[in-house]
């Protein structure tokens, strides 16, 4: 009873840091000022955006730690790069030292990688409690993760909004006070205990209590995150985005009720037909077995009840099946080497030889990491189109529609039962408010169309961000997510290099027509700093949309065959 309350305290724990540690989401809010007190050009400012993705390019080394080491301290040394990574830009954006360019890299890039050594203590922390609904957990607390930006405005504006650089102080110290405060529930994790089917499900339903909360926690940062009317009231709002961090707390307490309830008072209340049915790696072997036998007699019967039970479905199957057949181009395109079952283990060799792998590459490198590399340029659009003074409002917008994006990753765990849909074919879906985003920007340059495409945006990338662990779990093995899952998001810092560095080239191009800092950093001031960046932006988000949607296609069969499988076996159990 007290290891099922203890596992819901350090849930909590995960999601306050983080709540507090995607310090990387808030750097347009302090770029410019950073910038200036440099002097350097958009092109080396883009370097020290890129150096805090280069901290995904050494997560490994999270993993390697943990290895060795017990999980408290690589949470705090997580901590303390950070406090020395972003406490030191403070001094150099203060003025208080001076360093040289190569020296700033370096921190920016150690800030990052405390971001990737937090994200592995949290995922570890959410597998080993949750190993039955981690994917619901792991949707959850990554939500958390785009909601930094939105609560670290609202602290500034709540100490001092008319100074930026209290942006890189909030980033130091905060991760290291919430580490602290996080460090009791973590040292009195319980020992695993498996569930039975009830509790598995009951789990469920305290995972869509804290959706709900977290629901109402983005739709509160969503309306007062950047309001900065007064100092008071900037105070008060950010109390209760404090509050409603602290509220999940009220979860152990109704485990707590719950268990005395059913060990007090008799009920015959039971659960039936739970939604909450996700891919976990006991489903995906009973799935490779199902698969493997399908020339047994019994299975063979047990398909045709179900093509007797779901005769539309089957249909449906079979037209596509002729379709496919219509165009011998198109046949061969998505037949040749495709995906026949999930879960299937890829090592190094393997995954990279399967074109599956790369079409899922080609369209996170041409979505998710394009609205990435568009939050660390967003200060500098905003100064373009004359919006500098919006900024926060910008960063709050996209930090708040991430959180919603990252949120409705977790859509198809919960409407399983009743609306079945690949999840490749959902990340599809996600993909296409980015092209209309970026279009919508090139074509008008006022405030409602940048904040409208920013938070579309924000919505999309916070969408992939969080269904990509599930997506290469499924696809690519359970056991070596891990490995894979870092594999996959090399494409981060290759493409805010790539990205950030045209985007530069264009903006610094245009600086004709901006104006000279007291620094002789140039400020460009227009649509065209940003107008060709946003069109070849959009173009290769387009890009990314048919990576998805043949990846869609191609792997749709091993997602249809998953889930018959598993409605054979709901059958047998029942």
């Amino acid at each position: 009873m007290a290891g099922q309350s203890r596992k819901w305290m350090i849930l909590v724990a995960t999601i306050w840091i983080q709540a507090f540690t995607g310090t990387n989401f808030d750097f347009s809010a302090y770029s410019s000022d950073l910038k200036s007190v440099l002097g350097i050009s958009q092109v080396q400012l883009n370097y020290l955006a890129v150096a805090s993705d280069l901290g995904k390019v050494f997560g490994w080394s999270s993993g390697l730690a943990l290895m060795y080491f017990p999980l408290w301290t690589v949470l705090f040394a997580a901590a303390f790069m950070g406090f020395v990574g972003y406490g030191v830009q403070w001094l150099v954006i203060i003025n208080f030292i001076s360093l040289p360019y190569i020296m700033v890299f370096l921190c920016c890039l150690l800030a990052g990688l405390s971001i990737c050594w937090f994200n592995t203590v949290c995922f570890v922390l959410c597998i080993s409690n949750f190993p039955a609904n981690r994917a619901l957990a792991l949707s959850l607390t990554v939500s958390f993760n785009g909601v930094s930006a939105a609560l670290y405005t609202l602290a500034y504006n709540a100490i001092n909004p008319a100074s930026p650089e209290l942006y890189l102080l909030l980033n130091a110290l905060i991760p290291l006070v919430v580490s602290f405060t996080a460090i009791i529930p973590i040292l009195r994790q319980p020992p695993f205990e498996p569930l039975p089917p009830d509790g598995v499900r009951r789990d469920s339903l305290m995972f869509l209590l804290l959706n709900i909360l977290a629901a109402l926690n983005g739709v509160y940062l969503l309306l007062f995150g950047s309001n900065s009317s007064d100092l008071t009231s900037a105070r008060l709002l950010f109390g209760g985005a404090i509050v409603l961090l602290i509220f999940p707390l009220c979860i152990p307490g109704l485990v707590i009720a719950r268990n005395w309830y059913l060990n007090t008072i008799h009920s015959s209340f039971r659960l039936e037909g739970s939604g909450f049915i996700l891919v976990d790696p006991d489903e995906l072997e009973l799935h490779k077995g199902m698969v493997a036998h399908e020339a047994n007699r019994e299975s063979y019967q047990l398909l045709n009840e179900d093509v007797l039970q779901n005769p539309v479905k089957t249909m449906i199957a079979a037209e596509e099946d002729e379709d496919i057949d219509e165009s011998c181009c198109c046949k061969k395109l998505i037949t040749r080497d495709q995906l026949e079952i999930l879960g299937i283990e890829h090592h190094l060799g393997q995954l990279l030889r399967r074109a599956d792998f790369w079409l899922y590459y080609i369209a996170y490198f041409c979505g998710g990491t394009i609205g990435l590399v568009y939050s660390n340029n967003l200060g500098q659009i905003a100064q373009s189109l004359g919006q500098s003074s919006n900024t926060t409002t910008l960063v709050t917008l996209y930090s708040s529609f991430s959180f919603f994006g990252r949120l409705l990753s977790a859509t198809p765990d919960y409407i399983r039962a009743k609306v079945y849909f690949a999840r490749t074919g959902w990340l599809a879906i996600a993909l296409l408010p980015t092209p209309i985003a970026l279009f919508l920007l090139a074509s008008s340059g006022n405030a409602s169309a940048l904040q409208a495409g920013t938070a579309l945006m924000g919505l999309s990338s916070g969408f992939i961000f969080a269904a990509a662990v599930s997506i290469t779990s499924e696809l690519f093995g359970p056991n070596s997510v891990g490995v894979n899952h870092n594999i996959l998001i090399t494409n981060i810092p290759i493409g805010s290099l790539i990205y950030g560095f045209l985007a530069a080239l264009v903006y610094d191009s245009h600086g004709f027509n901006g104006i000279k800092s007291v620094t002789d950093s140039v400020v460009c001031m227009g649509r065209g700093c940003y107008y060709l960046t946003f069109v070849w932006w959009g173009c290769l988000s387009v890009l990314g949309l048919a990576s998805s949607l043949v990846l869609f296609i191609r792997t749709r069969r091993a997602y249809q065959r998953f889930e018959q499988a598993r409605i054979i076996s709901n059958m047998v159990d029942s």
